[in-house]
């Protein structure tokens, strides 16, 4: 947790200081308090004392306690500005981590994992270092202050209070013992449920389609069970703190009381008057000594929890990416050429190559193809383009220029992205076509319309309330499968990047709406470069080169007419879909 406080803001340094010394001030007026109690205890049972004298002590006592009052205040509102602070800090820094992340370091943590890194663990470090300003510097200063004036107070009280300190100490000791292996455990069962929940609501159609309700709803109670019965077994030890601390509390005051009736019934009359006045003092300094080590007990109890959340946290926060920024972002010689150089790939703890050998070039105006069967590596070679992986052996160029020498945003403004599966963020038809930096001009609504009307949304959107201001729901759950991969296929044209990227972008299309799409498309983009993967022999018929993929391998490229005489794989697709008239025919 100390290399997570590293990170704390100037800003928040000098409110933690500035709660520090507000503490010991506080402190020291609070301990002020018992002495004038003492002192008008002795006016009050002092023969020819005069009510002045005992108004004056009572107006310091006050005096005291509303500069306590307005110290402790203060504290808090520092206090709450720097945990409230700093857990904004943490937040902002693992979100802008995860964002820098290439996929290889986030399929290492589960989004439900990373949700609960940003969300309840940083609450966990929030809590402590808000409670921590305050009872960690306050307990050990009343502590040792409480206990250096009563020293001399009595011997036999004395005793009593070490006694009662370290039976809380004993207590506390052994239930951190028995609880602390389980706080991880916690953090890790609050991963799973936000998974099994994500899970549930993400895939509620099928669950329904399936009648799997109960299913689903014995598999969250197994792990909501689980986590509740470890909860339950954390939150009763932690009970056993508070018949404790009573029991502690009001045995010492007893305790106090009575060794003080023995010490006074056996004292001379001059003595009584100091040993009652002492007693009162000793009742009262002793209440501080025990609550400061309650105090800090309670601290080193949520201290192991916040140790194990700072764990999770560092663990995204080292996370070593493996996508690092390049530095070009001068002019190219070549402009819209996409070549991959004797490529190969394969993830950082696997033993086989998912791609192996991987060589060709597409210049500006062309259109490349890649098919093949489920997992010959068709979406894993797109995706070593924009850099989401970096290739293993081998080198792929975007306009003559290595991809890894690129500053990512640079290389991203080349490039017109079309994922497998479209995705659509919480705002408008507008603002998810629009969506990002286009590293250009900023896009219009001329703009936006003619790149909907090219992806053959116009006729949706405009029957939609506020057409392009129409609200689209987080995941465009308001809309269809195709119309949401149309609307991706508009944001992509809009940005009118150098190369266009289309990862099997045209699969919830009908046959008529994606033969005229890619009509449309081949006009508009005459002047870029297309990069597209496929199922669908139809979509990539008239591409200028196809690439045949085979368990990561390429074993046939060209023109359709070329692959079909010269490509067994690239003809038992073709045949798989089409009759060999409508082969011959194309």
């Amino acid at each position: 947790m100390i290399k997570l406080l590293k990170k704390m803001h100037k800003k928040e340094v000098i409110y933690a200081i500035i709660c520090i010394c507000l503490v010991a001030f506080h402190v020291q007026f609070e301990l002020k308090i018992p002495d004038y109690m003492s002192a008008i205890t002795r006016l009050v049972q002092t023969d020819g004392s005069k009510m002045i004298d005992i108004l004056e002590q009572g107006a310091l006592m006050i005096g005291c306690a509303l500069i306590s009052l307005i110290c402790s205040i203060t504290v808090g509102f520092f206090a709450a500005r720097v945990s409230s602070g700093f857990s904004m800090n943490i937040r902002r820094r693992i979100f802008e981590k995860v964002e820098k992340m290439g996929l290889t370091e986030i399929n290492k943590f589960s989004t439900s994992s990373l949700i609960t890194r940003t969300t309840n663990d940083v609450t966990q470090i929030e809590m402590v270092i808000g409670f921590g300003l305050q009872a960690m510097v306050k307990a050990p200063i009343m502590a040792a202050s409480a206990i250096f004036k009563i020293l001399d107070k009595g011997f036999e009280w004395s005793i009593l209070v070490a006694v009662c300190v370290s039976i809380l100490l004993l207590v506390v000791g052994t239930l951190m013992a028995i609880v602390l292996p389980r706080f991880e455990l916690v953090q890790k069962l609050i991963d799973k449920i936000n998974g099994v929940t994500r899970e549930n609501l993400s895939g509620i159609r099928v669950i329904r389609a399936f009648n799997a309700e109960k299913y689903q709803t014995n598999k969250f109670n197994e792990v909501n069970e689980e986590l509740t019965k470890t909860q339950l077994f954390n939150q009763r030890c932690f009970e056993i703190m508070n018949p404790t601390m009573n029991l502690v509390n009001h045995g010492l005051t007893l305790g106090i009381y009575t060794i003080g009736a023995i010490l006074i019934n056996k004292a001379g009359f001059s003595d009584k008057l100091t040993l009652f006045s002492n007693m009162v003092v000793f009742s009262s300094y002793g209440m501080h000594v025990i609550m400061s080590f309650l105090m800090l007990s309670m601290i080193f109890m949520m201290i192991p929890r916040a140790q194990i959340s700072a764990k999770r946290i560092n663990a995204v926060l080292d996370e070593e990416i493996s996508v690092i920024d390049g530095e070009f972002n001068g002019k190219c010689d070549e402009v819209g050429t996409v070549e991959f150089k004797d490529v190969s790939f394969k993830y950082p703890d696997a033993d086989e190559y998912i791609l192996e050998n991987i060589s060709f070039k597409v210049n500006k105006g062309e259109t490349i193809a890649f098919i093949g069967s489920t997992g010959s590596g068709k979406s894993t070679l797109i995706n070593l383009v924009p850099r989401f992986y970096d290739a293993s052996l081998g080198s792929v160029l975007v306009d003559g220029i290595n991809v890894k020498d690129y500053k990512l945003k640079d290389l991203h403004n080349k490039l017109g992205y079309v994922p497998q599966r479209a995705v659509m963020f919480t705002g408008t038809v507008s603002s998810n076509v629009s969506y990002g930096d286009n590293g250009k001009e900023a896009i219009s609504l001329d703009k936006i319309k003619k790149a909907v009307s090219i992806a053959q949304g116009e006729e949706f959107v405009s029957k939609m309330e506020n057409t392009y201001d129409a609200h689209i729901a987080r995941g465009g759950t308001n809309v269809s499968g195709g119309q949401k991969q149309r609307l991706a296929i508009a944001r992509a044209i809009a940005r009118e990047p150098e190369i266009y990227i289309f990862d099997d972008s045209f699969s919830a299309l009908d046959y008529k709406t994606d033969s005229v799409l890619r009509k449309e498309l081949k006009k508009y983009t005459k002047d870029a470069t297309c990069m597209i993967v496929a199922q669908r022999i139809g979509t990539i018929i008239n591409a200028d080169k196809i690439i045949v993929l085979d368990e990561g391998k390429c074993v046939g490229m060209g023109t359709h007419k070329e692959l079909l005489k010269n490509c067994e794989v690239y003809k038992e697709i073709a045949l798989s879909q089409l009759s060999k008239e409508e082969l011959d025919n194309a």
